[in-house]
């Protein structure tokens, strides 16, 4: 069994000089996990609400929260719903917030969740571990569906050819079984630099999560609960959620047009409800050398005007 890989929070320093926590501030973690990003505003004094849909996540913060002394709540939600969840609690507006976005170290480590091809585990990548499961869709989409999923969010440039070997070994229910697979269709050296499988694995984590869909939603959450001068502080692991926050950050203080498909069109008038701040941070060669996993990772910051958050739907 493989030692778990301890928990280090990515940019930490950088996201807390981007938040500039303080007491008698209220913070949202978007994506609680092992409470990295948490841990480290509550020691500034500020009061944290902490989401995750992982219901692990939640339990294993449950000591975090006793020991908060009031300043911690913990909600089992996607972050998608951010918005909604604070008000229902009366919690809202907020003073920052921060999404750390993609798979959990915690995830990532246990085999038995399904995520990683580095263990042998079932094949299933659910986070909120409901839904489809990443077998059920591998085994009954269609051969053009999980080559458009392996295209669009892995950027397989063989994807047709790696969505007819997995049809033509089904079924599949092994992490290990859809690696060899994939490196079967795509050739695989022991020495090649990156596994094939991993273009493969992030498509379909991807697509059994929504994960592009719940981050366009919660940045657009965010926007309707951050007070006048908040702050917004977003990490993200790979080019598909950094271009997809570059695009809102941009459409949202007024730089460009809208228009993507991810994002809910706009009012051509509408006015900036953020305004960038810095450019996107990447890790020191000092975090790279002590957190190898930090080596994708970008944060991008953006603070709330006092403008009206912008409506779905608006023409």
């Amino acid at each position: 069994m493989s030692t778990p890989t301890p928990h280090i929070p990515v940019l930490i320093d950088e996201v807390l000089d981007a938040l500039h926590p303080a007491p008698g501030e209220r913070h949202v973690d978007a994506t609680f996990g092992a409470g990295g990003y948490t841990r480290a505003i509550l020691a500034t004094g500020a009061e944290v609400v902490a989401f995750d849909r992982d219901p692990d996540a939640i339990a294993g913060g449950q000591e975090m929260v006793a020991a908060s002394e009031g300043r911690l709540t913990l909600i089992e939600a996607p972050f998608s719903a951010l918005d909604s969840e604070l008000d229902a609690r009366g919690l809202a507006p907020v003073d920052g917030v921060v999404m750390d976005i993609g798979v959990s170290s915690m995830q990532l480590d246990q085999a038995e969740r399904g995520f990683s091809f580095q263990g042998d585990g079932p094949l299933d990548m659910r986070m909120s571990q409901s839904g489809e499961s990443a077998a059920d869709f591998l085994n009954t989409a269609d051969e053009s569906e999980i080559a458009d999923v392996l295209y669009l969010y892995g950027e397989e440039p063989r994807s047709r050819r790696v969505a007819r070997a997995i049809v033509s070994a089904r079924p599949l229910t092994r992490t290990s079984e859809l690696a060899t697979v994939v490196r079967k269709a795509l050739g695989h050296k022991p020495h090649d630099k990156k596994d094939p499988a991993t273009r493969t694995f992030q498509a379909v984590r991807i697509h059994i999560n929504r994960e592009l869909g719940e981050l366009a939603d919660g940045l657009a959450a965010a926007e309707r609960v951050l007070k006048p001068g908040g702050r917004l502080a977003v990490v993200t692991f790979h080019s598909l959620e950094d271009r997809l926050v570059k695009h809102f950050l941009r459409e949202r203080s007024g730089a460009t047009p809208s228009g993507s498909r991810h994002l809910p069109p706009q009012a051509a008038q509408a006015e900036a409800t953020f305004e960038t701040i810095g450019r996107a941070v990447r890790p020191s060669d000092a975090e790279l050398a002590r957190n190898p996993r930090a080596r994708s990772a970008t944060l991008r910051v953006a603070r709330r005007t006092a403008s009206a958050a912008w409506v779905a739907g608006e023409l």
